[in-house]
C-alpha cells in the first residue's frame, strides 16, 4: 500500500471487510442452498470468485489504474473478507470427520488450483487489456 494514507487505507480496508464478510455469508447461502449435496459448493465459489477479483484489483494497482487506496477496500478488505481459507480447512475436515473423504479428498485437490487458477486469471486480464 505504497504512498497511501494508512488510515484513510485502514478504513478502506475495514468497510470492504465488512462488504466482504456479508457478500460471502450471502453468495455461500445461495450456492448452497441450490445443492442438495454435503459438499461445500459455496465456498468453492466465494473463493474462485474473490481469487478472481483479487487477480483484477492486483493488475489494476500494477497497471497504474487503481491506486493503493483501491487495494486496501477492494484487495484487503473485500477479497479478504470474501474468500476464507479457514472454512475451506475446517469444511474439509468436517467432511473427512463425517465420512465423506472422497469429498474430503475432492475439496482439497479442487480448492486451491481453481482459487489460483482464477488469480491468475484476473491478473493476466487485467495486463491484457492495460496493454
Amino acid at each position: 500500500m505504497n504512498g497511501g494514507d494508512r488510515a484513510t487505507d485502514a478504513v478502506g480496508a475495514a468497510l470492504g471487510g465488512a462488504a466482504g464478510a456479508c457478500l460471502r455469508y450471502t453468495v455461500d447461502r445461495a450456492v448452497q442452498s441450490r445443492h442438495e449435496s454435503f459438499f461445500p459448493w459455496g465456498t468453492l465459489a466465494v473463493n474462485a470468485a474473490g481469487s478472481l477479483l483479487l487477480g483484477l484489483v492486483t493488475g489494476a494497482v500494477e497497471a497504474g489504474a487503481a491506486g493503493p487506496g483501491a487495494a486496501a477496500l477492494l484487495g484487503t478488505g473485500l477479497c479478504g473478507a470474501l474468500t476464507t481459507y479457514s472454512t475451506f480447512s475446517y469444511e474439509t475436515l468436517r467432511l473427512a470427520e463425517r465420512g465423506h473423504g472422497r469429498a474430503a479428498l475432492a475439496n482439497s485437490a479442487v480448492t486451491p488450483p481453481v482459487a489460483l487458477g482464477a488469480v491468475w486469471a484476473g491478473l493476466e486480464l487485467t495486463r491484457y487489456l492495460a496493454g
